[in-house]
């Protein structure tokens, strides 16, 4: 009888050991679980997201927030594209022409003169037209910034486009049409667009006189005095005064002055960028979160790695003006910090929405702002999720 029950407490055991191994297995492949060092760790953006170890480069740290979702995303075309093809076209208010059925040139829309904050926009392609907060066009009356991530479906008509003006000092001549700049305007010109909405804030951040955050050190945790940054109000008040007349972002920040440090800068860290990623197995890269010394302070994440590919080369040259802008010091984020950052902000809720084409959501805790970009056709997804903690 003992020897039975014996058999029959080994066979509980031996059937609990083997149930207990399975639940383990499963836990161990679960791709929300895994650890950091192989392809990343969990990333708490609700959207399959992990984040790998950190790019670092003088006082810029990057983590790629890579994904094994790839949503296609071909069916939407950005800025920059659209504009090159002459599927776009942007133009002062009033300069905008279409023909009518009999012909004659008619003025769309019917507003009588330019406007420092609203462009005209036409989409004349077959595919919907991403619109990023901070995104450059030049011509026209003077440079100018798109106001809001939005989505424009085809066929809409002339879209009173809402912009900031980046180039103060300028008023006349230029092209009737706008071109891309193939520029995103840096975090802290960005942040007074995107979430600020405030015009003066955004020509004293484009002269390098509006930190976007309160909270940068000057001295390291070794209690070292920081260096200065490379691009200061001082040095930009210069190049204005030398090369940039109007205050033209795109001339300043493309100037031989400036232009060189940022272009040496992101190609440095584009070459650790390509090392870092290369090789990634049914991951891709989606987006970024950015430290800046040991403060995170920004993130843009895209339904797809081709969206993100398509924003990625002026994307990293904002994020380096930004990092050149602030003092050099190496501190590091950790990717704790940086995995922290991508939790949902919770707070003041507002959203925007024009049926059947898209979504747009603010969220804003304290210092935190969290943006997104969803399309509502031709199916649901959120193309473009934006984080930044700012300074008011």
């Amino acid at each position: 009888m003992q020897g039975k029950q014996e058999k029959i407490f080994l066979g509980v055991s031996m059937s609990l050991i083997f149930l207990l191994a399975g639940l383990l297995l499963m836990m161990d492949t679960d791709p929300e679980v895994r650890a950091a060092g192989g392809t990343g760790v969990p990333a708490s953006g609700g959207q399959g997201w992990h984040l790998l170890d950190p790019i670092t480069y003088e006082n810029l740290a990057i983590f790629p927030v890579i994904s094994t979702q790839h949503p296609d995303t071909s069916d939407f075309t950005t800025l920059d594209e659209a504009l090159a093809s002459g599927d776009v076209v942007v133009t002062e208010q009033g300069d905008y022409l279409r023909r009518t059925r009999e012909g004659i040139a008619q003025t769309m829309p019917p507003r009588s003169g330019a406007q420092v904050n609203q462009l005209v926009l036409v989409n004349r392609g077959k595919r919907p037209l991403i619109l990023l907060a901070g995104e450059v066009v030049s011509g026209g009356k003077q440079d100018r910034v798109i106001g809001k991530d939005r989505i424009v479906p085809i066929g809409a008509p002339p879209l009173p486009l809402d912009v900031f003006c980046v180039e103060r000092g300028r008023w006349t001549g230029g092209s009737d049409k706008f071109a891309g700049a193939k520029m995103m305007a840096h975090p802290s010109v960005r942040e007074k667009v995107a979430v600020e909405q405030n015009q003066a804030q955004v020509w004293a951040a484009v002269r390098g006189q509006a930190p976007m955050s309160s909270s940068v050190e000057v001295q390291s945790q070794a209690g070292a005095v920081a260096a200065a940054p490379t691009i200061s109000s001082r040095s930009l008040d210069s190049v204005i005064a030398s090369a940039a007349h109007t205050e033209s972002y795109k001339q300043i920040y493309e100037s031989r002055a400036v232009g060189s440090s940022v272009e040496n800068f992101a190609e440095q860290v584009q070459r650790r960028f390509a090392r870092a990623t290369n090789g990634l197995k049914g991951e891709r890269v989606v987006g970024v979160v950015v430290a800046f010394g040991g403060e995170v302070a920004w993130s843009d994440a895209f339904a797809s790695a081709q969206l993100f590919e398509n924003y990625w080369p002026k994307l990293l040259r904002s994020y380096v003006i930004e990092a050149l802008t602030r003092h050099a010091t190496r501190e590091n984020a950790s990717l704790d910090d940086a995995r922290d950052f991508l939790h949902p902000a919770t707070g003041h809720f507002r959203e925007e929405t024009e049926p059947g084409v898209y979504r747009w959501r603010e969220s804003t805790a304290g210092k935190v702002a969290q943006i997104e970009l969803e399309a509502l056709a031709p199916k649901p997804m959120t193309l473009h999720w934006l984080k930044v903690l700012h300074a008011s």
